[in-house]
């Protein structure tokens, strides 16, 4: 028996909730062979106790089916997780600084998480701006693969570097980073599972973020590197599950709503993007993509449904030519939308 058939097996099981492998991961520590007796090594970080039992079971099942291995042993070396609990002062013990973080995640990719998290940002600043003008939103961009939201914000360059810290970029008031002020436009990112975990790290130990009030974190669609990377990194306050109303969007929401109550990320709520298209004169709203889909994921989740935010032609130019529509158009009905939903959140984070 090899040691090359061993890793294989090991590729077949997934990190409980993620469709992610443990060796993909960077989770296996070492592999070994001895007389029909395959060894197993992990190392891996959570605060969930059955997770070490679940991988340990599963990784021995998949070590039973090959022909070869008679008898397995499996270690497991655990480190805790960070947790939410907070410092005397109300602030997550995770990422000094910084109140609340809202993560911003959807199932499947196209159904507008980045230009909710983009307005999003924008409405908790206008909203801070009123009522407590010292205070400060922060944008984090951890879709590692497609970062859109330098485009969508309206910022480009390079951020700058104080020692070894990097300086986020500032729009609007919010202090912005991505990994797309890192790499040229036309360079695609191709890595594994290890060197994402470690540039989300970097983001959130090695940028002079200062003190802000709330973090808004857009993820990646699916469940995966940076999903977990960001959990194991942080505690997560509360988290958007974005949707649009067709089957096909809602299905996979659910899933990636479940993947974050195992990890034990709170939903705070499900906002429906591209709900209706309304007819300005009349009034008269056409459910494009069908109806009711995000209420129904929120009631399947047990969340609230916190939002329809519109087909609303100002929304898509606002990403495109990098002035959200928070700020482009504040008192039009996706503005409203969106602070709406922004305020809603903020109360949600401060009664809990």
């Amino acid at each position: 028996m090899s040691i090359e058939s061993i890793q294989t097996a090991l590729k077949k099981v997934n990190y409980p909730g993620f469709s992610r492998d443990i060796v993909s991961f960077g989770l296996v520590r070492s592999v070994d062979f001895v007389d029909g007796r395959a060894f197993v090594k992990l190392a891996i970080t959570t605060s969930d106790p059955s997770i070490p039992n679940t991988l340990k079971s599963n990784v021995e099942a998949a070590l039973a089916k090959l022909p070869s291995v008679k008898d397995s042993v499996v270690e497991i070396a655990v480190s805790a997780a960070k947790t939410p609990d907070t410092k005397a002062d109300g602030k997550p013990a995770g990422l000094p600084g910084v109140r609340y973080t809202i993560a911003v995640a959807s199932g499947k990719g196209g159904v507008g998480k980045s230009t909710l998290a983009v307005n999003l940002a924008c409405a908790l600043a206008q909203i801070l701006s009123i009522e407590e003008p010292q205070k400060h939103v922060g944008l984090m961009d951890c879709d590692i693969y497609g970062p859109s939201i330098p485009l969508m914000i309206g910022l480009e360059g390079r951020p700058e570097i104080e020692g070894n810290n990097l300086i986020p970029m500032e729009k609007s008031g919010i202090k912005v980073m991505s990994m797309g002020f890192l790499v040229d436009d036309d360079t695609p990112v191709v890595w594994r599972g290890p060197m994402i975990m470690k540039t989300i790290q970097q983001f959130v130990q090695n940028v002079k973020w200062g003190e802000l009030e709330v973090m808004v974190i857009d993820l990646p669609p699916g469940t995966g590197d940076a999903q977990l990377s960001l959990v194991q990194t942080i505690p997560i306050s509360g988290s958007v599950l974005v949707t649009t109303p067709q089957i096909a969007a809602t299905q996979i929401a659910r899933k990636g709503g479940l993947m974050l109550t195992k990890v034990n990320v709170p939903i705070l709520g499900v906002a429906e993007n591209m709900s209706y298209l309304e007819n300005t004169e009349t009034g008269e709203r056409t459910h494009i993509f069908g109806e009711g889909g995000g209420q129904k994921t929120a009631e399947a989740l047990d969340t609230e449904f916190i939002g329809q935010i519109p087909l609303y032609p100002e929304i898509r130019e606002g990403g495109d030519t990098g002035n959200p529509v928070v700020i482009s158009h504040p008192t039009s009905s996706g503005a409203k939308v969106f602070r709406t939903i922004a305020g809603r959140l903020l109360e949600k984070l401060r009664s809990s």
